[in-house]
């Protein structure tokens, strides 16, 4: 199920250009790209997904496969909602995985099986594991949100194993990218806790939960539950950001209507309907949970303030809101990138 929506893709440009560049791709590029598109949809010159495929295979010809699966990447953002978009996906893991190589870290790709609904779910995952790290040492399970998934986030994933000693396991939250299940406020739950469960096993035993965006939002509920031994909520939705008023900004309603199955854009109605369970709120009162650190950008057109700023006075609880950044502080991530890292080696949290 799969929906095209109304959507300037210059748009997209103005909020995504500095994580497009912030990410790997040269800015001439992406400049040169920008000013190709027309069209979101169009299987044609001038269509989105058409351009920045012709980007990615000139840099495949080229043996820059990271910045083709980068590209490629970009190609199938922000959602599934066609056959292009998922030969853009297809693309994109075969130039990852040429690319792999050369990423200076060891890498392993492999497939966790999850109980859902009665059923099973293949979950492939992406386990970075940096010199010198210890079978006793902790692992740290990493997702991004509804549009950013674990191949696009590699280089912060792969940063993070590097500085900090951790090995890292990278999956796609349910709706996104190669997790094939549609987001709804419990399907995260098991496939997170398999995860969990995997990476326990992957390492000492002592597990740590990042999430961005929409994955801050199951990092959040396993933090609050004490699923895992330390979670970092990095411009996650937690309450707020679920009321029925809520609004929406760059292509986001669309966005979020495809990760949760719906086949047609909905309407604000239904939308609400759906996300009204999402709220931890009860999760929230209650006065136990892992040590979290929680951050943000101050700018953010999809989180609320509030969001980040509940958490203030939770005990073992760390919370930033970096001013003049925006969505998960993507201006200002080296940052919070150093934020975290802080945290995580920080011996007296976990």
């Amino acid at each position: 199920m799969a929906f095209h929506w109304q959507v300037d893709p210059q748009d997209l440009f103005v909020e995504r250009y500095p994580q497009m560049v912030g990410t790997g791709l040269p800015a001439a590029d992406v400049d040169a790209t920008r000013a190709a598109i027309t069209a979101m949809w169009a299987d044609a010159p001038g269509g989105w997904v058409r351009e920045w495929s012709e980007l990615a295979e000139r840099y495949g010809r080229e043996g820059e496969h990271r910045r083709a699966a980068l590209a490629y990447g970009w190609a199938k953002f922000p959602t599934l909602a066609d056959p292009l978009k998922r030969t853009a996906l297809t693309r994109q893991v075969d130039q990852y995985l040429l690319a792999a190589t050369d990423f200076g870290i060891d890498f392993e790709r492999i497939t966790i099986e999850s109980p859902h609904r009665g059923d099973r779910v293949e979950v492939p995952a992406h386990v970075l594991t940096p010199p010198g790290w210890s079978s006793t040492d902790p692992v740290l399970i990493a997702s991004g949100g509804v549009d950013s998934w674990k191949m696009d986030l590699h280089d912060l994933f792969a940063d993070l194993a590097l500085r900090t000693g951790l090995r890292v396991l990278a999956f796609d939250i349910p709706g996104t990218g190669e997790t094939t299940v549609p987001l709804s406020h419990d399907a995260g739950y098991g496939i997170v806790r398999t995860l969990v469960d995997r990476a326990r096993g992957l390492g000492g035993g002592r597990v740590a939960h990042l999430g961005i965006s929409m994955g801050g939002y199951y990092s959040a509920r396993a933090g609050l539950a004490a699923e895992v031994d330390a979670a970092i909520v990095l411009g996650g939705p937690v309450e707020r950001s679920f009321d029925a008023d809520r609004t929406w900004a760059y292509g986001m309603r669309g966005i979020v209507g495809n990760a949760m199955g719906f086949d047609a854009e909905p309407t604000d109605a239904e939308l609400a309907q759906r996300m009204s369970a999402f709220s931890l709120r009860k999760w929230m009162d209650r006065d136990w949970n892992a040590p979290m650190l929680v951050l943000n950008g101050a700018d953010d057109v999809h989180i609320p303030q509030a969001d980040t700023l509940v958490f203030e006075g939770r005990r073992d609880t760390e919370v930033h809101l970096l001013p003049d950044t925006g969505h998960c502080a993507i201006t200002k991530l080296p940052e919070a990138t150093r934020l975290m890292v802080d945290w995580l080696t920080g011996t007296a949290h976990w």
